[in-house]
């Protein structure tokens, strides 16, 4: 069998083209289908034949040969079958990594706004959850085509070759259950949609939770929130009882109506035999058959609801699943030194009208550190975000006398190397961690960030395992991994957003004259409300909380700022306090 292979695939959010995708495992389930459906309509001819052969005492190698026949036919049932099913869950599980595979690359293109404004939760719940529902509605139908419809027909066929009067009338009860169905598709889908949209909303909170546990734990908050918590797990319970409530009760009212269809069945065709119109073989197979239809017509009323649920979830995963974005990789970042012009910069967030930064205005070039720092909510983090073009912003920003709004997201990313100020670990090695599948030796930047000596204290060295799945690191350790991380490629232009908030500051002057020595062909952009180390800078943006800004050394804003000497000084006080 071939490996299972994802693809991209066109008009991702027809659903059609996944059917289309796996063309294959199409044809073999409906070749395999219509075989194992034909063929088991026979099963119960053929019952009937030997059942009439042993009645009417014929020769025991004539009922030798029927039965044969009748086991040789049940095994050729059997593979047909198990074809069928192994084709049909192939065509599941590609179908599910698709979505999947699309959904993933959907996130990954969209905008920062886009990802800033998505809930968790419910893309978790979209992904996952709607995307198995979704699928299972697809594989239930593809199944059901054949093993319903087809077997259906088949089955109708047979009977009416029997006795057209009996299957007419008897069949009279299976639009019922279809009916029935229909009156209740409406009902079903209402409360489906609500157990969905609660389901995301637990998975929200219950992400929330988890994320911040320790902020609920300090503040005495764990009862409050496992009351809310408590709530609506309550109503996630209700929801999906009501959304169930209807599909589970549909059985009995079909087996009843079945059951009605059977009696009629036992009664016409009993007086046959008596009759002598029928054989006993033949009453046999007939109420086999129509049980056995009967049977296909619930699962048919029963299919109309799967579907019906598995639209809802189709419904919310669809915006997610738009055509395959290529990014061009074959950028290469130049190799000439990379100047950055700052001109009358001003940002604010598109969801926002108030400039959170205005008319900002400054110089780098390559070996050069501009430090950026300002009180609290002064935009020290959003000018580094705004640096790296992910927002639109006023102003311009210039690379290389090229503004940075014309570079593709790509050869940002090869130019731009970004540190926030939370710094973020995958569950993998701290290897993995740092050099993100790019496999060079790492030992230098280990020493860039002063992490080798920690190295010597792990169970595996550079294969210890971090994050989740890993040992726990201290938040200093975090803080320098995640800078190493940044300094693996040396990039152009390094921004790092308080790299040393957790860092002692022997450790961070250590750090900082790695950076001076061993980047000089980096422009660094290091965003600090720690400024005692700034007296190494080659220029210093500070920016004030009303939107005016100064721009200088370290020198000449000690004569010039108040507020930068003010900050300086105590910070310079308070380290000393600590020698």
């Amino acid at each position: 069998m071939s490996r299972l292979k994802i693809r991209p695939i066109y008009r991702p959010d027809k659903i059609i083209n996944y059917w289309k995708n796996e063309k294959f495992a199409v044809i073999c389930i409906v070749i395999f289908g219509l075989g194992y459906n034909s063929a088991t309509v026979l099963g119960p001819i053929y019952q009937g034949k030997l059942i009439d052969s042993l009645v009417r005492g014929d020769e025991l190698s004539a009922v030798v040969l029927l039965a044969f026949t009748f086991v040789a036919l049940i095994a050729a049932i059997q593979l047909m079958r198990y074809f069928k099913r192994f084709y049909i869950r192939r065509f599941a599980n590609s179908t599910s990594a698709t979505m999947r595979f699309m959904i993933y690359n959907n996130i990954l293109h969209k905008s920062i706004f886009e990802l800033d404004n998505e809930n968790i939760g419910n893309l978790m719940t979209r992904a996952i959850s709607d995307v198995d529902l979704c699928v299972e509605g697809m594989r239930k139908f593809t199944t059901e085509v054949f093993d319903t419809g087809v077997l259906m027909v088949a089955y109708y066929i047979a009977m009416l070759l029997y006795d057209v009067r009996i299957t007419i009338l008897a069949s009279l009860f299976i639009p019922l259950a279809m009916l029935l169905a229909e009156k209740l598709k409406n009902i079903v889908y209402r409360y489906s949609i609500d157990y969905r949209s609660q389901s995301s909303y637990i998975a929200g909170i219950t992400y929330d939770s988890i994320e911040n546990a320790m902020l609920y734990r300090a503040n005495g908050l764990e009862g409050q929130n496992r009351s809310k918590y408590s709530l609506e797990l309550e109503s996630l319970q209700n929801k999906a009882i009501k959304a169930n409530l209807l599909e589970n009760s549909m059985e009995p009212i079909y087996n009843v109506i079945a059951m009605l269809g059977i009696i009629l069945v036992i009664y016409l065709g009993g007086s046959k035999v008596i009759t002598g119109g029928w054989t006993v073989g033949i009453f046999s197979a007939y109420i086999i058959m129509f049980a056995a239809m009967a049977d296909k017509a619930g699962k048919a009323a029963r299919l109309v609801n799967s579907v019906q649920k598995s639209q809802i979830s189709w419904q919310r995963i669809k915006p997610y699943l738009t055509d395959f974005q290529y990014k061009d990789t074959s950028y290469s970042p130049d190799k000439a030194d990379t100047g950055l012009s700052v001109q009358n910069l001003s940002f604010a967030y598109p969801a926002g009208n108030e400039k959170i930064i205005d008319n900002i205005t400054f110089e780098g070039r390559p070996g050069e550190i501009i430090g950026i720092t300002g009180p609290i909510a002064s935009g020290k983090s959003t000018l580094g975000l705004s640096l790296l073009g992910l927002y639109p912003y006023n102003g311009s920003i210039r690379i290389n006398d090229k503004e940075l709004r014309d570079y593709s997201e790509y050869e940002r990313s090869q130019m731009i190397a970004y540190m926030g100020h939370k710094p973020q670990l995958l569950s993998d090695s701290i290897y993995n961690n740092i050099t993100l599948g790019n496999e060079q030796d790492i030992s230098q930047v280990l020493k860039d960030v002063c992490f080798d000596i920690d190295l010597q204290t792990m169970p595996d060295g550079i294969n210890t395992m971090v994050g989740n799945s890993g040992i726990r690191l201290s938040g200093g350790q975090q803080a320098r991994l995640a800078l190493a991380r940044t300094l693996f490629n040396h990039n152009k232009i390094i921004i790092l957003d308080d790299p040393f908030a957790a860092v002692d500051m022997k450790t961070e002057e250590q750090i900082m004259e790695n950076l001076r020595s061993n980047y000089k062909n980096s422009l660094i952009i290091l965003i600090s409300h720690r400024i005692t180390m700034f007296k190494k800078v080659d220029g210093i943006v500070l920016l004030y909380n009303n939107q005016t800004t100064d721009y200088g050394t370290h020198d000449e804003l000690i004569q010039s700022s108040q507020l930068y000497a003010e900050i300086f000084n105590l910070q310079t006080a308070a380290g000393e306090g600590l020698r």
